[in-house]
């Protein structure tokens, strides 16, 4: 039931009553009748109690218990009841309640201000003192009114009796206020007038308007009557920052026409200038110098404002008053800064041109052209500076980067004010270069000659054939190959070998220059980057001769053992061809160069040899006393280290014969008829003489000629040079390299005369043929041609 009281309680509460009535009703007036506004039967109230309690300390109004009337109890005054005039409303509330059933009113009464006061002064007379030497202008305070109402019932303005020295200035406070300044705009002279009566009269805006008033008294005061005063009323000055401590700033200079003390000057700051600025700078109070303080900051305050009061030491002191501004002239005092906001590090050696890798930042806290600043990096290095908004900077690659040449740099930024002097500040930041495989391989030469000496042994180090990639890590480590080739179905391969490391080439065989004399192949360097790259050289294996074979003695030919049995006419003529030495040598040119020299001779004085041609002729004619037998031996030497020989043992016999002497045969051309007229007459001659001897002669190169039974034919040797045939040498035609035997000679032989032609068109080859005794001149393709072996090749 507790409850359900409650919620009837609760529920009987209506909203707030609200009602406006002027202040200063009369007593019994009837506000509102609250029955019919609350929506009461009057009839049932003498039935219902109906009960008003005032919220405050004295009930001003009531309710007719039988009409339901609001009315009036005591007279209300609103500046009594609300006497702050900060609260521009002024309610009474009360709560009315009603029972059977209950309910409960909240009420409120607003009272409106009326004009029902009058300004007034707290004090009726106000006392100035002012100098007769005030200046015209010169502001001074006085008593402000007051009025208790509030809003448009309150002080509206102020007015001043008539005078020709004053006028009032109204100023309004930050609450509304208003008050008056008395301002001097004739200058006072005590002699004329000593004291000025004038009244202040505030006047309200209510309706109807309501004054109040107050008596100025102003005595003019006659000492003193010259107040200091300034130059100017405003000064501006430049100050440069940085200015060292108690550097001057100005001297103000304030004069006062009046005499002694009256006419000492003091100055000082006024309340206008601020503690920063009186802590910045020094007035000096007698001389009226201003000096600097502390350290002057352009960066931290551009200006200063102050205002400096001079005074004079009268009785009654008199001031003037002056405003300096002192302007800060900016000094480049300031470095310029620079912040990296990014920087990409290591980057690829090609990355693309354009390509922005850092942002930089600039500032400068200096002003004007102290704080425009400009941003360079070095000249000599492939990267631009590109503005990309204000004071922001783009580092972006302006050439190809290439870091074989340059693996990284050091780059510096620079950032300069265009101040005077100049201030700059900078910072460096190493930019490496990652490695890409932009680089061949390289060899120092395009083409190498290798020069292998003959009879090398297996597996010899030929040479070492590196390349050079200047790229780095798998870039550049380098596999060697040789290129495949086949040279008379035999792979490069199977004769030599690289080491795919190191690049050092190796023989895997044993060459013989008589055999094989050079090899031309490539040898190929590859990266390992991906994807790789190579490059290849060109090797020329040229094969060096040894002097590894031996003088092979061809003529005079031995069938039969080292001894060559000769017969010549004992009347044979000084400087006759006797016989004459051919030796051949399979090695190259400079090896195969042969000399003769006789090794043993029974008879130095009979003959010579030639050491280049091997011929051997007489010296003098035989004499009787000479020996019937002669024994040469004929040592055949070539130009190797050591030199290699053969020896020829060259049996003479001299004969008593009518048969014609061997003449002195000289190199002839192949034309010229061997068999002349005075020849032919001779064997005429001498033909019926030695016909029977002739025939003996003819028997005998018949059976020297006979073919011996054939035997085993011996192997191939590189020493040795071997006919198929056992024939004599003068039979077979002979093809040789060496240059040597270019020149030519004409030999007899027992059968024929031994011949050695021109070269052959090449140029390197000359032909050794034999041209038969008895015959006419004869091309050597007639001639019965046999086929020698020289060092292992067949040569026609």
């Amino acid at each position: 039931s507790v409850f359900l009281f409650l919620s009837a309680i609760v529920n009987s509460v209506s909203t707030v009553t609200h009602y406006s009535v002027p202040e200063e009703m009369d007593e019994g007036s009837v506000v509102a009748n609250l029955a019919a506004d609350l929506g009461i039967d009057v009839k049932s109230l003498s039935k219902r109690k109906m009960r008003v309690d005032v919220v405050g300390n004295k009930k001003y109004l009531d309710i007719n218990k039988d009409t339901g009337e609001l009315f009036i109890l005591e007279r209300m005054d609103r500046e009594f009841l609300c006497p702050l005039k900060t609260a521009t409303s002024c309610f009474l509330k009360l709560d009315a309640t009603i029972e059977n059933p209950i309910r409960m009113f909240n009420i409120e009464v607003e009272i409106l201000d009326i004009n029902d006061n009058a300004p007034h002064f707290r004090r009726g007379t106000m006392h100035l003192d002012i100098s007769e030497s005030s200046p015209v202008g010169e502001r001074f305070s006085l008593n402000n009114a007051a009025d208790p109402d509030v809003g448009t019932n309150s002080v509206k303005n102020y007015h001043l009796s008539s005078s020709e020295h004053f006028l009032i200035e109204i100023q309004t406070g930050r609450d509304g206020t208003k008050f008056a300044d008395l301002i001097l705009k004739k200058a006072l002279d005590r002699e004329q007038q000593a004291v000025h009566n004038l009244i202040l009269t505030a006047v309200d805006g209510g309706v109807p308007t309501r004054t109040g008033t107050a008596s100025i008294i102003v005595r003019v005061l006659d000492v003193n009557d010259n107040a200091p005063s300034f130059d100017k009323d405003k000064y501006v000055v430049d100050v440069m920052e940085n200015s060292p401590i108690g550097s001057l700033v100005i001297k103000l200079n304030a004069t006062d026409l009046d005499e002694g003390s009256n006419s000492d000057v003091v100055y000082s700051y006024s309340l206008y200038t601020s503690e920063r600025t009186q802590n910045m700078f020094n007035l000096n109070p007698e001389n009226g110098e201003i000096r600097v303080k502390e350290m002057i900051n352009y960066e931290d305050l551009k200006f200063y404002e102050m205002e400096v009061i001079a005074s004079d030491k009268g009785s009654d002191s008199l001031s003037g008053q002056c405003k300096l501004t002192i302007q800060v002239t900016d000094m480049n005092d300031n470095h310029p800064e620079i912040s990296i906001k990014s920087f990409q590090s290591p980057i690829k050696e090609n990355t693309p041109t354009d390509t922005v890798i850092a942002v930089v930042s600039v500032s400068d806290k200096d002003s004007g052209d102290n704080g425009v600043v400009d941003l360079h990096i070095p000249q000599n290095m492939p990267f631009k500076l590109r503005e990309s908004s204000d004071n922001y900077y783009q580092l972006v690659v302006s050439q190809p980067l290439d870091r074989e040449k340059v693996p990284e740099y050091d780059i510096t930024f620079t950032v300069t004010d265009r101040g005077s002097p100049p201030l700059s500040d900078n910072e460096t930041m190493t930019l490496e270069l990652l490695d890409v495989n932009d680089n061949v391989p390289q060899f120092p030469q395009s083409f190498y000659t290798i020069r292998v000496m003959e009879n090398n042994a297996p597996g010899a180090l030929l040479s070492s054939l590196t390349a050079f990639d200047p790229d780095l890590h798998e870039n550049q480590y380098l596999v060697y190959f040789i290129l495949e080739k086949e040279i008379a179905n035999t792979s490069m391969s199977m004769l030599f070998s690289i080491n795919p490391e190191n690049g050092n080439v190796y023989a895997l065989k044993t060459f013989d220059y008589e055999i094989e004399k050079e090899f031309l192949f490539h040898i190929e360097a590859r990266d390992s980057g991906s994807p790789p790259l190579s490059s290849n050289v060109t090797v020329h294996i040229i094969i060096v001769d040894q002097n590894d074979n031996a003088p092979v003695i061809v003529s005079p030919w031995r069938a039969h053992g080292s001894v060559v049995e000769e017969k010549i006419p004992r009347s044979t003529d000084k400087g006759s061809l006797v016989a004459k030495v051919i030796a051949l040598d399979t090695d190259s040119v400079h090896n195969s160069r042969i000399t003769y020299q006789f090794l043993q001779v029974t008879d130095a004085t009979l003959f010579s040899l030639d050491q280049y041609n091997g011929e051997i002729r007489t010296m003098r004619m035989f004499s009787y006393r000479d020996p019937r037998h002669q024994r040469l031996v004929v040592v055949a030497k070539d130009n190797g280290d050591p030199a290699l020989s053969a020896t020829v043992t060259i049996k003479l016999s001299t004969v008593e014969t009518a048969v014609k002497a061997y003449s002195d045969m000289t190199e002839v051309p192949l034309e010229y008829d061997i068999f002349s007229d005075l020849n032919l007459y001779l064997v005429i001659g001498l033909g019926s003489v030695s016909f029977l001897l002739l025939i003996t002669i003819l028997v005998t190169i018949v059976l020297k000629c006979q073919k011996p039974k054939p035997s085993k034919a011996a192997p191939p040797s590189r020493n040795s040079v071997i006919s198929e045939r056992n024939s004599t040498v003068a039979d077979s035609t002979l093809v040789s390299n060496d240059a040597y035997w270019y020149s030519l000679f004409l030999a007899e032989t027992r059968k024929g005369k031994l011949v050695v032609r021109q070269p052959v068109p090449k140029g390197s080859r000359y032909i050794v043929s034999s041209i038969p005794r008895g015959t006419g001149l004869t091309e050597t393709s007639d001639s019965a041609a046999s086929t020698l072996q020289v060092g292992d090749k067949y040569l026609f």
